[in-house]
């Protein structure tokens, strides 16, 4: 019998039926909501921060995977490791040995964290959260975790617990008995830690969802608190870590902040082989690893993979290489002065925030009577109708894919690769206004397209 695979005649042949696949055999509302919104594009390649079409039209990508690729698609460096993996045909996974390469990642990626002593690697941005949280309750021996209003850290149970978003917690209780608090306030922080019974604090430097940062000096306050307590601090670097603030992690903008465990993912991998890690001080893992009997406490059947470990080596190679970090520090101020010095000219632009290539573009109510009428058309169906008026058209007229921030936000987030460069900052800045241009002229397409979401968004109700 025949064992031939011919992975690219099986794309010649059924590549086309991606989107019927898709609904019949997976999340069939993704689908949907692309063909409702135009987003059901058929992309035949990437490279970069591009993807193309089989016409070989480019797509700037400004959204990264949500920030999976730092480093763009197919980076060859990355690209190479991978091979050069597979080639060694390595004793992989073998549960009773120590591979090199888990080793030489976990030291490399130290030599970033110099506060911080031993790594676990599992596979996912959530795992790796999902890990912080069982590593600060047998540390500390508490059982209840703070985390932030409007947080995300995941959606897996555990780290679903710790999500400040109802709409992702709907449906899925009982959760994890933890408490969210504002992000910024300390009385309330200090308030729960007096109750004696909190683990640790776990929080974004800058969240995800809308793209706010904690204000100066708060992650600096928060510790000292939480160590008064005897609690501790976790940083979820997941999506702001390896770069993306134009800092290695986030919260190195803040002097004095050392969390006790740090969250990674997303970039590490290189956009190919998922993998995530924890970061921790020493006294944490020997809590957790406390005798013989439970080194296998906590494990991940595919965690410290020879093909994720590469890739991670890869890519901090890369990014020490090729001043990644530089680039997107400068990089990113570029774009936010470009977009900020707009805010005087569109009364629908409210504000532009961020650090490094983290950019949220917020949009508010207009001060015209007829800008004003249309806003508010939308804002009765549905908060976040206005964002995604603005992110159609920039893929359907200008080719970029870009995202809103969250559900219900007026808000875009900016996360595109970190080697992009001048030249893409001047190609969304020029789309963007020629977009904004639209909007404010009370004309047509991006007002009849709103139309049709309002329709969607009352048909959903």
């Amino acid at each position: 019998m025949s064992t031939e695979f011919d992975l690219g005649a099986l794309l010649a042949a059924r590549g086309a039926e991606r989107y019927e696949l898709h609904g019949r055999y997976l999340n069939h509302q993704l689908p949907r909501m692309l063909h409702t919104i135009g987003f059901d594009k058929v992309y035949e390649r990437a490279e970069g921060a591009y993807f193309y079409d089989a016409e070989g039209a480019d797509y700037l990508d400004m959204l990264a995977g949500f920030g999976v690729m730092g480093l763009g698609r197919h980076h060859p460096v990355v690209r190479q490791a991978l091979h050069d993996v597979l080639d060694l045909s390595l004793a992989d996974l073998t549960r009773f040995d120590c591979q090199p390469l888990p080793g030489l990642l976990a030291e490399k990626l130290l030599a970033h964290s110099p506060h911080l002593d031993r790594v676990f690697f599992g596979n996912s941005g959530t795992e790796a959260v999902e890990t912080a949280l069982k590593f600060a309750r047998r540390a500390t021996g508490r059982p209840r975790v703070l985390y932030c209003e409007h947080a995300f850290h995941g959606l897996t149970t555990g780290s679903l617990s710790v999500n400040g978003e109802d709409g992702f917690r709907d449906g899925f209780a009982p959760l994890l008995p933890d408490t969210a608090v504002p992000l910024g306030d300390l009385d309330a922080l200090a308030r729960e830690l007096k109750k004696g019974d909190v683990a640790a604090l776990i929080v974004e430097p800058i969240q995800g969802k809308g793209v706010h940062e904690a204000p100066p000096g708060y992650l600096r306050a928060a510790q000292e608190l939480l160590h008064k307590h005897k609690a501790l601090l976790i940083a979820d670097e997941v999506q702001t870590g390896l770069g993306r603030t134009g800092d290695f992690y986030a919260y190195q903008y803040e002097d004095g902040v050392e969390p006790d465990l740090v969250c990674v993912a997303k970039a590490l991998s290189g956009g190919y082989v998922p993998v995530g890690a924890t970061l921790g001080k020493d006294w944490i893992f020997k809590k957790v690893y406390s005798s013989m009997d439970r080194v296998l406490v906590h494990s991940a059947s595919f965690g410290s993979n020879a093909q994720a470990m590469a890739a991670g080596l890869a890519v901090l190679t890369v990014m020490e290489n090729e001043q990644i970090v530089a680039n997107a520090r400068a990089t990113g101020e570029l774009l936010r002065t470009r977009l900020a010095a707009l805010t005087d000219k569109y009364e629908l632009l409210a504000d532009v925030r961020g650090r490094g290539l983290m950019v949220g573009i917020e949009f508010g109510r207009p001060s015209s009577l007829k800008l004003r009428s249309r806003w508010t058309m939308l804002q009765a169906a549905r908060k976040g109708l206005f964002a995604q008026m603005v992110v159609v058209p920039l893929l359907q007229r200008h080719r970029i894919l870009t995202q809103v921030s969250g559900d219900h936000l007026e808000v875009i987030k900016l996360i595109p690769p970190l080697i992009i460069g001048e030249r893409e900052v001047e190609r969304f800045v020029d789309a963007f206004t020629e977009v904004m241009d639209d909007a404010h002229s009370g004309g047509g397409l991006m007002w009849d397209f709103g139309k049709t979401l309002v329709k969607q968004a009352v048909a959903n109700r």
